[in-house]
């Protein structure tokens, strides 16, 4: 984790960045798997987002090998979140009185926590004339409120908590 000095400057991450390892809940015994890029040499070329994905749970052995064409990103707090491929429901999540508070991995929440920690926020300062479709930026709106800041990080603990049940 990052030291914490209160203030976030955006790092302009996109959900992309975070899809290279995705924790999931495994259908075979209920605990938490992963999804990977499978290896490269089996199917070289095509962009990130579509290589074909592993998913792999190291407690109950069960693997299953995405190699389809529709992605299907989470859109929204209202329903639980699953991962883009194999439609799994994502271990690193938890409802709240606003909605489901999801990440794909422990990076993806971090980053999450350090923003909503954070008194002071900051834009990158290419801002206005780049893409501002960031990960930050697309937060839902209640995550963004600093009258919700101790509930979301409550709910950021209580997502680390499962972790130790993983």
């Amino acid at each position: 984790m990052a030291p914490f000095s209160g203030r976030f400057q955006d790092p302009r991450s996109t959900e992309y960045d975070f899809i290279s390892s995705i924790m999931v809940r495994c259908p075979g015994g209920a605990k938490a798997a992963r999804v990977i890029p499978a290896p490269e040499e089996c199917h070289p070329g095509g962009r990130m987002l579509f290589r074909p994905r592993r998913m792999v749970c190291r407690g109950c052995g069960l693997s299953r090998v995405w190699s389809g064409r529709a992605v299907m990103l989470p859109r929204g707090t209202a329903v639980p979140a699953t991962d883009p491929y194999f439609g799994m429901p994502l271990w690193l999540q938890v409802e709240t009185r606003h909605g489901w508070l999801w990440a794909y991995n422990l990076e993806h929440l971090d980053l999450i926590r350090r923003f909503v920690q954070a008194p002071l926020r900051e834009r990158a300062p290419w801002y206005d004339t780049g893409p501002q479709k960031t990960l930050v930026a697309r937060l839902p709106a209640w995550i963004k409120r600093a009258k919700n800041r101790d509930e979301i990080l409550r709910a950021v603990s209580r997502i680390h908590g499962s972790l130790a049940a993983a």
